[in-house]
């Protein structure tokens, strides 16, 4: 980047102009081409990203994880060609070939950017608000490395995240709730320049959105500006001089844009923003511009030329800071190992040395609490693990003791207060989780999971390394009643493709399902707990009740013969000992029942099929129980006379939660009245 004012805040000159109109007419092309997608937002942004990306991001094409790169996030995911065209012109391995195959299967330019996609492409941006979310949890990455590891002299992690927003960016309520975390935090290195077009697919912004924007943004503690014309280069290069000035405070800039600039009959429609142009009016846009007709996909090579200046400029970069790295280790070698080590997402050796093993005189305790207590073992040993809770901590059991609180003042501590932002919160622990050197966690309660389904969707889609823990897990939450009381969200985030659900039956499988969770590296990993105490599984007489919960589901108790038994009964978290209790009764009775721990639906569907038939054995009548609904739990139940399922398909009902639970026939003598039955039809 130059290093003169001067030269940053200089008028567009000729070639710059070329440049923009090669980005704008990249994205009409591709999206003529496709018959499908959204030119208006990179016709409009084109100048406005071309100043950013040509004269104040740092980056290297070369390597697009050089640590010490600024992040760029296009939060307005539907505008991609505009992400596309700047990579491709910038040098990164995005051959125009792929350009324009925008949209196409196998292609790696798809609709909405996604990370681990596209090279360069810092976070998955589709769904409005969650792109600016994830911006404030890269800033927060970004603030809490340099806050524990740059020294005076070594600032081995200083560089800023930009942000493009558009309007249904600032519309959406998680965009509110991040920014005023962001404000609270004084998060200085984070930049938000807002395409302001006034235009949303139903019409104009003046339908529902006229608001003094800059004026809430300044209420949450930002820097605030207006740039009057977007597509004046030196009036957004002086905006963005003016951000990076302020380190107290998040800058927002509101830029004057026009979506679709220079089409003659779409300009300022919402008819630009969701579809292509048109033959024809890509053919008058293109004139009224003073663009080549032909060919389509048109980049001069003055154009490439310059924008290609950025490989260099970014190798010169990255080596600068190789060596400034390589100093750093020499004075402070044990930091520089943990950081590198941080930053290539490796765990260090021995990490679960701590992990407790729990006996019986150790409880009953709640699987929050004992997942309390794993957390604290291992938190010593992994200075990456970071998180926090929707002011839950002291419920949700996830407070990382000494770990000191992240704020402004202290930004290297550990417990994030995210406070009563849910949606926020998913978003922002995703955040850390594409910055990479954090494992980051966030808590609430299950009920609450609804809050937060798109992060966590996105967090699945993305393949992140992050950990939600989810507490008061059923009706046992008891007099906050049916509005706290999950009922169908266990079926529901078992549906995310991706998306590790875990549901523990006691401590030690909570152990178990914490080591699933750190060591996992190719995908999100959600634990379910209870508010209630649960009994030990001793692993002195539950061999497996360490290692079985890898599996997703395993023989918990066999039956006492020995043999095939005559029922399996499969359960889930505090229900398992509900099934224990009925096959000591039933064995009573001379029924022979095999009690399977069933933690992990999406675990045990990756076993084996003879795995599976040897813990389920199709043959054998099963009954499941699980404090949830039923739907969902068909392959394992077998809709016939040889199975049966005691579950919730109804709302709960405020009372003492074992009154609760009772009352919704989860109690003894349902379960082997229901049991009994299976074992008399499957004998008829």
């Amino acid at each position: 980047m130059p290093a003169d004012a001067a030269t940053l805040l200089q008028p567009a000159s000729a070639i710059d102009e070329l440049c923009v109109n090669t980005i704008r007419f990249l994205a009409v092309d591709a999206v003529q081409q496709a018959h499908s997608g959204h030119p208006g937002m990179p016709m409009g942004d084109a100048a406005m990203g071309y100043t950013l990306w040509d004269r104040f991001l740092r980056f290297n094409p070369r390597d697009p994880h050089w640590p010490n790169r600024d992040r760029f996030v296009l939060s307005a995911g539907h505008g991609c060609m505009l992400l596309y065209a700047l990579l491709y012109l910038y040098g990164y391995d995005l051959p125009l070939e792929e350009i324009k195959n925008f949209r196409q299967l196998g292609s790696i330019t798809p609709g909405h950017a996604e990370h681990g996609k596209t090279p360069g492409v810092e976070v998955t941006s589709g769904p409005l608000g969650q792109g600016f979310a994830n911006a404030v949890g890269l800033a927060m990455a970004e603030a809490s490395l340099a806050a524990t590891y740059n020294r005076p002299g070594f600032p081995i992690i200083d560089h800023y995240t930009y942000v493009i927003a558009s309007d249904g960016d600032i519309m959406e309520g998680v965009s509110a709730e991040a920014a005023s975390l962001a404000g609270h935090l004084q998060l200085g290195k984070l930049i938000v320049l807002w395409s302001d077009n006034r235009i949303t697919i139903e019409g104009g912004t003046n339908l529902t959105f006229t608001e003094d924007v800059l004026a809430r943004f300044a209420a949450y503690g930002w820097q605030v500006q207006r740039v009057h014309d977007g597509n004046d280069l030196s009036q957004v290069a002086a905006a963005l001089v003016l951000a990076r000035a302020d380190s107290q405070r998040p800058s927002f800039i509101a830029v004057r844009t026009h979506i679709g600039y220079g089409s003659p009959h779409k300009q300022d429609t919402a008819a630009a923003h969701g579809e292509p142009l048109g033959r024809e009016e890509v053919q008058l846009t293109k004139q009224h511009l003073g663009w080549p007709l032909e060919p389509a996909f048109l980049v001069p090579e003055q154009v490439l030329g310059h924008c290609r200046r950025a490989i260099a400029r970014g190798q010169a970069w990255q080596e600068a800071w190789e060596g400034l790295r390589q100093a750093y280790s020499r004075e402070f070698p044990e930091l520089a190992q943990e950081l590198e080590r941080r930053l290539n997402r490796q765990l260090p050796p021995d990490w679960d040395r701590d992990v407790p093993v729990f006996k019986t005189d150790h409880g009953p305790v709640a699987t929050r609490s004992a997942s309390g207590q794993v957390l604290n073992a291992v938190a010593p040993h992994l200075p990456e693990l970071v998180g926090g809770s929707g002011d839950l901590a002291p419920s949700t059991k996830t407070i990382i003791k000494k770990g000191g609180t992240l704020q402004a003042t202290h930004l290297c501590g550990r417990n994030i207060h995210f406070g009563i932002r849910e949606h926020a919160m998913g978003a922002i622990v995703n955040g850390l989780a594409y910055y990479g050197g954090f494992l980051p966690y966030g808590a609430t309660f299950l009920v609450f999971s609804d809050y937060m389904r798109p992060p966590l969707r996105l967090a699945a889609l993305s393949k992140l390394h992050t950990i939600f823990i989810f507490t008061h897990d059923s009706l046992g939450v008891g007099e906050d009643g049916p509005t706290h009381q999950p009922v169908e969200h266990l079926l529901a985030l078992r549906a995310i493709p991706g998306l590790l659900v875990i549901r523990p039956a006691d401590a030690n499988e909570t152990a178990a399902a914490w080591r699933l969770a750190i060591s996992r590296q190719d995908g999100p990993v959600v634990l379910i707990l209870s508010r209630q105490n649960l009994p030990i599984l001793d692993p002195a007489s539950y061999p497996h009740v360490q290692t079985g919960v890898s599996l997703g589901g395993y023989i918990l108790a066999e039956a006492p013969t020995g043999g095939l038994p005559q029922l399996v009964m499969v359960a889930t978290g505090s229900e398992v000992h509900l099934a224990l209790a009925a096959r000591e009764a039933l064995t009573d009775e001379g029924i022979q029942v095999r009690v399977v721990s069933f933690p992990c639906w999406e675990l045990f569907q990756k076993q084996s099929p003879e795995y599976q038939q040897e813990v389920c054995p199709p043959q054998i009548p099963l009954l499941a129980i699980e404090a949830g609904v039923s739907l969902g739990w068909q392959p394992y139940i077998r809709r016939e006379t040889r199975m049966d399922v005691i579950a919730v398909d109804r709302f709960g009902a405020s009372a003492p939660g074992p009154v609760v639970l009772r009352e919704y026939g989860f109690h003894l003598k349902n379960i082997c009245e229901r049991a009994r039955l299976l074992v008399a039809r499957a004998q008829t």
